[in-house]
């Protein structure tokens, strides 16, 4: 620290490869784009409504006036509508802390005021969080304990299928934090162990060149074509296991009559699947034989769920594995997760440790997360998911702290049309990123350098002692802070704050978890030493899996798994019923509403891959040195394979427009020959920086991939994100380039005028 500022973080001790992300923060603690002190949107000042959200000037008021604008919003919006009319966001990813986790606070702040309506499920993985429960039973997270961990992989498997491959890049982060970064060496420990890896995957990197994958390219969101022709194939030879079908699954017979072409005559065989994913029919018969063969693990990525009737990767994935042979034996079945974030794979789990209690929600409205834009332009309509009908509420006030809705949404412009609804947007913010632009009220926030913590990630072993190391600029607070404030012009203040102050709360964390441990023979030193040290190291709880695969291989009867039937529900009464024809009852190949071989693939001949960036965890930190080295003039590089850039008459290093129907951005060209033909790859995360927001023939001047996006549920059944399904055409870009105005604070007022 210099001069009451960061200048350098240096990596955890012991951590064998700490993620270069943080090493880029001290650049934009104090960037130009903090938000220094509450402000209020001239328009809604003026009474102007929402029309201007994003484009407007905002007025820097005192902190008692932005609290008492705010605290009467949230009053007089519950007297008037009631507190289902109360959008509560703070959609994760909001801080590695344990207590200044934006999500919790904001929910608990919420419920102590009376409630609020809430998100269910999440971006990442929302399809497969619904259609697992069905197929395997437990809850949307089961899968992470149920499949092989990477030292059983190590000892047991021979070889592993990666649909959508095992990216490292995401295993950088881990939610809640992480003291050490082992994933690449476990992932290395298997191949040296024998393992072989094959990479179903468009982008040749989405496993890491050491592992030596054999490389299958298909078309994108063709995946589920390729399970059933490599099903076909394991059919027509005689491979398949019979015995775990018969007894360890309902429905095979189902299945096994679509894969046959029983009812429609059309045979999901390996032709059939090379004509779909354009994938040689040789080299699926060759792959199928080979895991019938060998102790094989299948895993699905959860990047093949973003998709157009996304359920259905993970349905007929976990349908594959059962036909190998390797279900339920070590190191063998279906897994997901591998290379999405640190931990799946690496250890089971971890103690348990105290978290916020979040109180009751008095609405019962839970809504889709990736609904937002139906929800708010909407009111009244009523949607399908998961057997249950869900009425949109008439949201009137917004209220979002921590997390980037104009990153990580689809159709940014539909999206912007309907953030102007509502009547007040109120959101806790750093920097003046889009989600600062399009609020009325804003209240600065502290960073996670700047407040006491404690960092507890999902199923890391390590607690750490987050120590602040600088005081926030001007006059930003702890989210806490602000929360409290409110709560205390709404009288709930004791209810929410129960008489302790951020500290306080830090240390009650490691208190109670303490004390907890005690109870189960795990000693932990006291706060004070902890505190001084830096970190404690917990054990390792036993293995506890939520599904136990070789129990029921062994006896069906004596360890059901809890599903309708005990078994694996190759086919689902349940889904059947719902009468969802773009979510049948066994898995199905549906024709995605925009891929590679559909008419539209004419005017939009390329496949927009808009995967997690390598240079910031989503959104955060791309005002950070590392994002910012990462830019190509300035712009998000968009990778493409050198024959469709010479084509388009594109070198690399040129800035291109990249387009469909919904819009448009820039982007700098990276020629990279490891991508599929037709294949192009813009990482999410650049912050939005539009011409005109809410405009589809409006520009994108900086590189957001949801401009180009598609907003639609992934089925009736999940209702999940599509953002892998978007066709697109690019030219490179010869007028006059435009300032890129991402990371500018908008223009900022003493008063109104």
């Amino acid at each position: 620290m210099r001069n009451r500022e960061v200048v350098a973080l240096h990596p955890a001790a012991g951590d064998p490869e700490p993620s270069p992300i943080g090493f880029g923060m001290p650049r934009a603690q104090n960037d130009a784009g903090r938000i220094l002190r509450p402000a209020v949107r001239r328009g809604w000042l003026e009474g102007a409504g929402g029309a201007a959200r994003g484009q407007d000037a905002f007025v820097e008021v005192g902190w008692d006036r932005a609290l008492d604008l705010a605290a009467g919003e949230l009053a007089r919006v519950k007297r008037e509508h009631g507190n289902a009319s109360i959008y509560g966001g703070s959609y994760g990813w909001g801080s590695a802390g344990r207590f200044h986790h934006p999500q919790g606070l904001l929910h608990r702040f919420l419920n102590c005021h009376g409630g609020y309506t809430a998100s269910v499920n999440s971006y990442s993985c929302a399809a497969m969080e619904v259609i697992l429960p069905h197929v395997i039973g437990g809850g949307s997270n089961a899968i992470y304990t149920s499949a092989p961990y990477w030292d059983e992989i190590a000892e047991h498997t021979e070889l592993i299928v990666a649909f959508g491959g095992l990216a490292l890049k995401n295993t950088q982060i881990n939610s809640g934090g992480l003291a050490r970064h082992v994933a690449r060496s476990a992932q290395h420990a298997a191949r040296e162990a024998g393992v072989d890896f094959v990479n179903v995957s468009p982008v040749r990197g989405d496993i890491d060149d050491e592992q030596a994958a054999r490389w299958i390219a298909p078309r994108p969101n063709t995946d589920v074509a390729l399970m059933m022709g490599l099903a076909h194939s394991m059919l027509a030879a005689g491979t398949h296991d019979r015995g775990f079908l018969r007894e360890c699954c309902e429905g095979w017979d189902e299945l096994e009559a679509y894969l046959m072409g029983a009812r429609d005559g059309l045979r999901r065989d390996a032709a059939w699947a090379a004509g779909v994913c354009d994938v040689d029919a040789a080299v699926i018969d060759a792959l199928a034989a080979e895991m019938t063969s060998r102790r094989t693990l299948v895993t699905v990525s959860w990047s093949l769920q973003r998709a157009d009737h996304g359920e259905q990767p993970f349905w007929m994935g976990v349908a594959l594995a059962a036909m190998t042979g390797s279900m339920g034996r070590p190191g063998g079945g279906f897994g997901s997760g591998y290379g999405a974030v640190h931990s799946v794979g690496v250890q089971p789990d971890r103690h348990r440790i105290t978290a916020l209690p979040q109180g009751q929600n008095r609405v019962t409205v839970r809504t889709p997360v990736a609904r937002i834009a139906d929800l708010l332009l909407e009111p009244g309509r009523e949607i399908d998911y998961d057997g249950q009908r869900i009425t949109f509420p008439d949201v009137r006030l917004v209220y979002w702290c921590g997390g980037n809705p104009f990153h990580h949404h689809q159709d940014l412009n539909r999206l912007a049309r309907a953030w102007r609804r509502p009547e007040t947007v109120i959101v806790h913010e750093s920097w003046w990123n889009p989600v600062a632009r399009f609020a009325d009220i804003v209240f600065p926030a502290a960073t996670a350098l700047e407040r006491n913590d404690l960092a507890a990630g999902w199923a890391d072993s390590w607690i750490s002692a987050m120590h602040r190391a600088v005081e926030p600029p001007g006059e930003a607070r702890t989210d806490y802070e602000t929360l409290c404030a409110l709560a205390e012009r709404l009288g709930v203040l004791e209810a929410f704050s129960e008489g302790r102050d951020a500290d306080e709360w830090v240390r009650h964390f490691y208190d109670t978890t303490r004390t907890d441990l005690a109870e189960k023979g795990v000693e932990l030193p006291a706060f004070e030493e902890f505190w001084e040290a830096g970190r404690v190291e917990l054990p390792t709880p036993p293995l506890r899996r939520a599904l136990d695969f070789a129990a029921l291989r062994a006896d069906p009867a004596a360890a059901p798994l809890p599903t309708p039937s005990g078994r694996i529900e190759l086919a689902s009464a349940t889904i059947a019923g719902f009468g969802y024809d773009d979510c049948p009852g066994h898995p199905a190949w549906l024709e995605p509403a925009e891929w590679l071989g559909s008419d539209l693939a004419r005017r939009f001949p390329l496949h927009l891959i808009s995967n997690q960036p390598a240079t910031r965890l989503h959104s955060q930190y791309d005002n950070g040195s590392y994002s910012q080295d990462s830019k190509v003039r300035g712009r998000e590089p968009i990778r493409l394979h050198p024959e469709d850039a010479r084509a388009r008459g594109i070198s690399d290093g040129d800035v291109v427009r990249v387009f469909n129907d919904r819009g448009a951005c820039l982007a700098g060209a990276v020629l990279d020959p490891n991508l599929r033909r037709s294949v192009v790859q813009l990482s999410t995360g650049a912050w939005w920086d539009p011409v005109s927001p809410g405009d589809p023939s409006a520009l994108d001047r900086h590189g957001n991939p949801n401009v180009l996006t598609l907003d639609k549920g992934t089925s009736r059944l999940a209702q999940g994100p599509i953002a892998r399904t978007a066709l697109v055409e690019l030219e490179r870009y010869d007028d006059p380039l435009p300032a890129v105005e991402a990371y500018a604070p908008p223009e900022l007022l003493a008063h109104l005028p």
